[in-house]
């Protein structure tokens, strides 16, 4: 089902920093984001010069928005991307937004050693499970929602798979990386219609954007 079959082109932001760092992006692009800038309560946008709209939701559902075509394109984080999968076009490493996933736990102590199955919990349970099975190796996998730092202090997993951004959270409680899984950035994505329907519009947004990323 595509919803957006008019010459809008439009694009999902993940909201938060992703969002600011992408109107940020748009706006050294010379692109009118003065609506975005001034959004208030509102969660779609016009960036009229450009006869663009801007659709703010949360990351999983970007991926979502672009899956089924009510949104020609998205900027979302490779960790999500990693974790949800989905039918689309990853288009453009953005470069903003980095971090990694890294397996970490408690400081000094060897995750790999001895024979038991190891206990590993996350918010990422595919990211997870797919950089084990890499490994050939079966471990649980217990999902958490909340602090997932708080899994090998009480004693729930033996370590953990989480985004780190400059590692701080983890020393302060006294974990550290044992290894890193993959590193995460902003990536434009792109509905698998849309890129025939709009080809050259989405080429044009692509090239500005890869002479901009050129000039860094």
């Amino acid at each position: 089902m595509n919803e957006n079959s008019g010459n809008v082109l439009r694009i999902a932001l993940t909201k938060g920093r992703l969002e600011k760092d992408t109107v940020s992006l748009f706006e050294s692009l010379g692109f009118d984001v003065s609506s975005v800038k001034d959004k208030g309560r509102r969660l779609i946008l016009p960036i009229k010069d450009q006869n663009m709209e801007v659709v703010l939701a949360k990351a999983a559902d970007v991926i979502t928005y672009v899956e089924h075509g009510v949104c020609d394109l998205g900027v979302v984080g490779k960790d999500t991307i990693m974790e949800h999968g989905g039918k689309y076009f990853e288009l453009l490493d953005l470069g903003f937004g980095k971090c990694k996933f890294a397996l970490a736990g408690k400081k000094g102590e060897n995750f790999y050693k001895g024979y038991g199955v190891k206990t590993v919990a996350s918010k990422y349970t595919n990211v997870t499970r797919s950089f084990f099975e890499g490994k050939g190796m079966d471990v649980d996998i217990v999902k958490i929602e909340g602090s997932v730092e708080l899994a090998p202090l009480v004693g729930l997993s033996d370590g953990i798979v989480d985004i780190v951004e400059t590692g701080t959270t983890l020393k302060e409680n006294g974990l550290e990386v044992y290894e890193d899984v993959a590193p995460v950035s902003a990536r434009l994505i792109a509905n698998t219609v849309s890129t025939k329907l709009k080809k050259e519009r989405i080429d044009n947004l692509i090239g500005l954007i890869e002479n901009k990323l050129g000039e860094k």
